[in-house]
């Protein structure tokens, strides 16, 4: 292979999800480099995202199944594959770069680790992120935060989301730690992210996060939004997990916010208005809302920039004057997310321009 094996592995990233976009500095070989040895890119650039059992893999690499179980399932151990472990049988599969090798570092992630993805984010990630990021995950409001009239549907419920799935993990938010270690934590709590069904098990498998069951689940969702927590589930009506972000550490919400309006960047299916003559000026929204959509003007009333809300609902929650309500987005903008993660993938593919 004439290509340096690195840069192979990163272009074939680069097709998968939000992409892995090359760098002038070369920061994410740095990051490639770390993560797998030579021997790992070239089993991982012999996969797809189709899960696939040891034997079809050793049968088309032409190598002993033994050998390549075990290779397959050391990757895997080390957050470099996905691993389907279902009755006697596994199956193993390429993971993109978010969500997958960065998620999936959450036990390994140290210092160096942490430098390099943060590197890598201002270098040019954020950019990839915004491409898509309406399609890998959307923003529902706090369950508190809807008016009782207004019928909310089962994919924009997060409590919903959370009893309809059989099988929950909660791990530590990969954002907030990796802020953490490099001096920036934010404070927020941190064991925030669920993942549901099969990718709950790859994570109770692989020791990165802990079971819980749905009353433990919705408890973990009201702290979080009461911290002042995003949630954002992937976009589909059936997410492989729900990720609750603040607008200090999360890839996503960050990457959004440096533009003059993150809303048309997100998949939200609300927003919120403002009662101007029952505020009381307390300013308690400024401060809580994770995108600065909202200000005072100059009589200190709170004033609701609609580029910039994402219909998170997190002001309305704390407002003492009851002045902020949240509403849903007319037919003509309302949206319905794909219905399966398989779908999403597929979404986010054709919106970059990739057809498999």
């Amino acid at each position: 292979m004439n290509e340096d094996i690195f840069r192979t592995l990163q272009k074939r990233l680069d097709t998968y999800s939000l992409g892995f976009p090359q760098t002038q500095s070369g920061v994410e070989i740095e990051i490639l480099r770390k993560l797998f040895t030579k021997e790992d890119a070239e089993l991982f650039l012999a996969l797809t995202p189709l899960l696939e059992p040891p034997q079809a893999i050793a049968g088309r690499l032409g190598m002993p199944v033994a050998d390549i179980s075990a290779r397959l399932e050391d990757m895997a151990n080390r957050g470099l594959l996905f691993r389907l472990k279902k009755y006697d049988s596994v199956k193993y599969g390429a993971v993109p770069f978010m969500h997958g090798l960065l998620e999936f570092q959450i036990k390994r992630l140290d210092k160096e680790m942490a430098e390099l993805f943060e590197r890598y984010y201002h270098e040019g990630f954020y950019k990839a992120i915004v491409g898509s990021s309406d399609i890998f995950l959307r923003t529902i409001p706090v369950n508190q935060s809807i008016d009782v009239r207004t019928q909310v549907a089962p994919f924009d419920d997060a409590c919903e989301i959370l009893r309809n799935t059989t099988l929950i993990a909660v791990a530590q938010c990969i954002c907030r730690k990796e802020k953490g270690m490099i001096g920036n934590a934010c404070g927020r709590p941190v064991e925030v992210c669920f993942m549901f069904g099969s990718m709950a098990q790859y994570y109770l498998d692989n020791k990165m996060g802990r079971k819980v069951d749905t009353d433990e689940a919705i408890s973990i969702l009201k702290d979080a939004q009461d911290a002042g927590l995003v949630t954002q589930p992937a976009t589909s009506q059936n997410p492989s997990g729900m990720c609750n972000c603040c607008g200090d550490c999360c890839g996503i919400l960050t990457a959004v916010k440096k533009f003059p309006e993150p809303a048309k960047y997100i998949f939200s299916n609300h927003y919120a208005v403002v009662d101007a003559d029952a505020c009381s000026s307390c300013g308690i929204c400024t401060d809580r809302c994770p995108m600065g959509a909202v200000q005072m003007d100059d009589d200190e009333i709170a004033c609701m920039d609609l580029d910039r809300c994402i219909g998170c609902g997190l002001c309305v929650t704390t407002c003492p004057a009851q002045a902020i309500s949240l509403f849903r987005k007319s037919d003509k903008c309302y949206r319905t997310p794909p219905v399966t993660s398989a779908e999403q993938m597929m979404l986010m593919a054709h919106k970059r321009g990739i057809e498999f």
